[in-house]
């Protein structure tokens, strides 16, 4: 009798699995923790970006003469970009989300305007601590934006799954919801890294003009 009950649960229980696959279950699941894991490389970059600021902070700041105001905004925005906490539930609050990638982005604008800055300064550049650190930002201006890239493909194949059916029942019945995702305008300013241009000068208008920003 208990040998008909187990073959009858395990009975169930395939015939369980089969349908949770066949309406979508599975592929939603592992669309979702791709995502997920996309999202912490995503974390994991620009938590880089953030702990070479305050190295990089401290280096243009020994230059006597160097504009306190560009330090300032660079210093206030990593502080607003680390105070949002990037925890995995974000990506599913849509407004926390647009917080966190408001507070980056004014981050990337303050390190872009930077380095323009910095290039009215040639014992500055001239400065290997300081060159290394440009590289090392650069460096890791280019995995925040691959990692974004990638970030962005796998919310989309999610997104993709929990609006088409029959999927989309699947998805309402255990509760999975659409993410937000980067936007697109915003997508294309951080295809462009802050440049690290070593030997070149900077026009005393361009330079001028992005102090004043």
């Amino acid at each position: 009798m208990q040998y008909l009950i187990r073959a009858f649960a395990l009975a169930i229980a395939a015939a369980a699995a089969l349908a949770l696959g066949g309406c979508g279950y599975n592929s939603l699941q592992g669309s979702d923790e791709q995502a997920k894991a996309a999202w912490s490389e995503v974390v994991n970059q620009y938590q880089r970006r953030a702990d070479l600021v305050p190295n990089l902070v401290a280096t243009v700041k020994a230059e006597a003469d160097f504009e306190q105001s560009t330090l300032a905004r660079v210093v206030e925005a990593r502080a607003r970009a680390t105070a949002v906490q990037a925890t995995p539930e974000l990506v599913n609050d849509p407004q926390a989300f647009q917080k966190f990638q408001q507070a980056q982005g004014e981050l990337s604008g303050a390190l872009s305007r930077l380095l323009v800055v910095t290039e009215n300064y040639p014992t500055l550049r001239a400065n290997q601590a300081f060159r290394d650190l440009q590289a090392q930002l650069e460096g890791t201006e280019n995995r925040i934006a691959v990692a974004r890239n990638r970030y962005i493909q796998a919310v989309q194949a999610y997104n993709v799954a929990v609006r088409s059916f029959p999927s989309n029942l699947t998805a309402m019945a255990f509760g999975f919801k659409e993410k937000p995702n980067f936007a697109a305008v915003d997508e294309k300013a951080i295809a462009q890294p802050p440049r690290v241009d070593f030997g070149a000068t900077v026009p005393a208008a361009a330079a001028a003009s992005a102090a004043s920003r």
